[in-house]
């Protein structure tokens, strides 16, 4: 899949969408994705995926190496966003939600010397960045420039985000990576629909 390529955002969505509502009612998620008909769901692709509740985060948890396919990927993520994710309790089907998949391009890994040289190499907007320094590793997706929109901001956050200290990372054991994403987004928020 390249940049290029359409994304089916319909199937995609409904993937996600229908995994959540399984694993709501029967505490496991799984689909039937042998007969999707776009070939680009078949293809191994890294995901994540987005919960948003009244305008605010809901969840979100992705993968950063492509290891299944887009639609199990997605699956699996949907299902970890809604009930697994750390900094939430677990999603109920009475709360609306809004479903957002970012499929990831692979990571490209940044040559740069210190912090002060992957500042200047970020694209606003564009990028997404994965840091390394160590154990410690964040990524934060390019919709994080909605809300950090300046490079200093979006680095000290994605270091805070790390657990690393606030001054200049090791040049030394720093490692850089970015990526980009195609987006596929529920218009509005809606409640998971359980089913028979």
């Amino acid at each position: 899949m390249s940049v290029t390529d359409v994304l089916p955002c319909n199937a995609l969505l409904a993937i996600a969408r229908q995994a959540i509502a399984k694993a709501l009612r029967y505490r496991y998620a799984a689909l039937d994705l042998h007969e999707l008909d776009s070939p680009l769901l078949q293809l191994e692709r890294a995901s994540f995926v987005t919960l948003e509740s009244d305008g605010r985060l809901r969840g979100c948890i992705g993968s950063l190496y492509a290891r299944q396919t887009l639609a199990e990927d997605v699956r699996h993520n949907a299902v970890q966003a809604a009930l697994h994710d750390p900094r939430f309790q677990p999603l109920l089907p009475h709360e609306p939600i809004r479903i957002k998949v970012s499929v990831l391009s692979p990571l490209e890994e940044m040559d740069v010397a210190n912090e002060a040289e992957l500042v200047r190499q970020l694209r606003p907007g564009l990028d997404g960045i994965l840091i390394r320094v160590g154990y410690h590793q964040a990524t934060f997706l390019p919709d994080v420039w909605q809300s950090l929109t300046t490079p200093e901001a979006f680095m000290q956050a994605l270091k805070q985000k790390a657990g690393m200290a606030s001054g200049e990372l090791d040049s030394d054991l720093m490692q850089a990576w970015r990526y980009s994403t195609q987006i596929c987004s529920e218009p509005d928020e809606k409640s998971i629909e359980l089913g028979q």
